[in-house]
């Protein structure tokens, strides 16, 4: 598999499917290549664009030089878009919507064209609340080595999964699969946490991300979920929202393919 290096250094591997222009794919938490939705949402693409998908840093095949700074992702990003010749569209799902829109924003349109993004799980609203002390909790256990308790505090915390499901999941091996990108969890809760606000997001973090974006909500998510994506679409200068219908957050890639292909399209 071909690799890129970051700016500070670290290697970046990246796997290229298709023809057409230019699209780079952004996974959200615990996701990578060989593990979500990234491969066969890019087999539902390379018809019609080259795809690009990627390990961010800490995942799979990637480095992870310390410290972390999401300055260091948006160098990541830079590098891959550069690989795919210098300037792509870009689709982001959930945390990975942060990383997209922090690179956007420092890129701009001439290295970032158009951008769908998928469910940026923000607060804004009191229609969900999360323990504040998230964040917190989630630092001590990585920092003591507890990868796998980290992935559960996410779970259960985090996305709400119910007591009985994080059961299943313990049963079935899923928090030990996931245990070796689980120290990647602090990376994503730096771009989540500083939009659990409660309120409208600022448009100042993103005023430079002026390009065709379209900001997407499934159907089938809780009121707060699709009421965050409103509110982040609102807060950018050129975008439009759409709904997903009969979509969650587990976005099956058939689904949003065709609304991905139609907006790059345009």
């Amino acid at each position: 598999m071909p690799f890129v290096t970051s700016e500070d250094g670290t290697r970046i591997g990246y796997t290229v499917v298709g023809s057409g222009p230019a699209i780079v794919l952004v996974d959200g938490a615990l996701c990578w290549r060989a593990s979500g939705p990234s491969g066969p949402l890019a087999e539902e693409l390379k018809d019609r664009f080259t795809v690009t998908t990627y390990d961010r840093r800490g995942r799979g095949e990637s480095g992870d030089t310390k410290p972390y700074a999401i300055e260091r992702e948006v160098e990541d990003l830079a590098a891959v878009i550069d690989a795919a010749g210098g300037s792509a569209a870009i689709y982001a799902i959930s945390s990975g919507v942060g990383l997209a829109l922090a690179a956007a924003n420092a890129l701009g349109p001439q290295k970032v064209t158009k951008m769908v993004l998928y469910e940026f799980p923000i607060l804004t609203d009191s229609s969900r609340k999360v323990d504040p002390s998230y964040a917190r909790v989630m630092d001590e256990l990585i920092n003591s080595g507890n990868n796998a308790g980290a992935v559960k505090h996410f779970m259960k915390v985090g996305v709400g999964v119910p007591g009985f499901a994080i059961f299943m999941m313990q049963l079935m091996g899923v928090m030990k699969k996931l245990a070796p990108v689980g120290p990647t969890l602090a990376y994503d809760t730096r771009l989540v946490t500083p939009y659990w606000t409660y309120g409208a997001p600022p448009k100042a973090p993103w005023s430079n991300a002026t390009m065709p974006i379209l900001d997407v909500g499934g159907g089938k998510s809780d009121d707060w979920m699709q009421n965050a994506q409103v509110a982040v679409s609102k807060a950018l200068s050129n975008a439009t929202h759409k709904t997903l219908p009969g979509q969650n957050h587990m976005v099956s890639p058939k689904a949003i393919g065709p609304m991905i292909k139609d907006f790059f399209s345009a």
